[in-house]
């Protein structure tokens, strides 16, 4: 009759269509809200979730990947490294500072932000300056162990002047800042030099804050920037993470207020 032997050979018996795929509703929903968060996945699922969308954040990114952007194969997994997490809030806090962009600010000036993240809980606090200098860091630790909701046990940061003289200086005197971590009683950790990965945490919130904030805004003044940014800060503690089982630092937060 004219037909391949190959036509005999048994196929897969698996079924085109499962009971529990995405409705026609829910692609639709994705459709419409994906191009505002397509560089966020876990803002879009936030989102989707505040419309009735009751999809696991995993499945969410498995039909994302199937059907807007088939083009991406999927990156061979990393096996991460052994790392001691905190035990509790404010055991460590990692500090940094990241050069606000050029593009959001309008008077041309530089302006630097201060971020702290708290390893245990992702409990984030930020505030914006116009230097870089223990001046601007002594001021920073200030107001965070003012805003902290929580006592700190050490901070760690990198080896930057601004926190330091360990590299520019052989007398031992310690910086303005390093003096007000003894006076407050808080135990100062400086990462290996050339290692920012030891500082980790806070590298990749100045990503996410340069993806959800500063591509979004315009500053004119140090004054405006700093206002933006404290509704920033509000906002920020309150958006679920991965790293804690899709619960807000603040959610975290208060999983440890109960039992302290």
């Amino acid at each position: 009759n004219g037909k391949s032997w190959k036509s005999l050979v048994d196929r897969s018996h698996r079924p085109h269509h499962h009971p529990n795929e995405h409705t026609a509703e829910e692609k639709q929903m994705i459709l419409r809200l994906y191009p505002y968060y397509k560089d966020d996945m876990i803002m879009l699922w936030d989102a989707l979730r505040k419309k009735g969308y009751t999809r696991s954040y995993t499945s969410l990114v498995r039909v994302v990947n199937k059907w807007i952007k088939p083009e991406v194969k999927q990156k061979q997994t990393k096996k991460p490294k052994p790392y001691q997490r905190a035990e509790y809030p404010g055991q460590k806090v990692q500090v940094d500072v990241k050069f606000v962009p050029s593009y959001c600010v309008v008077n041309g000036q530089k302006y630097y932000q201060y971020t702290a993240v708290d390893e245990c809980t992702r409990w984030t606090f930020r505030e914006m300056y116009d230097e870089h200098s223990t001046y601007s860091s002594t001021d920073f630790l200030k107001k965070l162990i003012l805003n902290c909701p929580f006592p700190i046990r050490e901070i760690q940061t990198d080896n930057g002047t601004e926190f330091t003289r360990a590299l520019i200086s052989d007398d031992g005197k310690p910086s303005l800042f390093e003096e007000m971590l003894e006076l407050c009683g808080i135990k100062y950790h400086r990462i290996r030099v050339a290692t920012p990965r030891h500082n980790g945490k806070v590298e990749r919130q100045h990503r996410t804050d340069e993806k959800r904030f500063y591509k979004k805004m315009k500053m004119y003044n140090l004054a405006d920037g700093r206002k933006q940014l404290a509704r920033y800060n509000v906002k920020s503690n309150n958006i679920p993470k991965i790293c804690l089982g899709f619960l807000t630092p603040n959610e975290m937060l208060e999983k440890y207020l109960v039992v302290m």
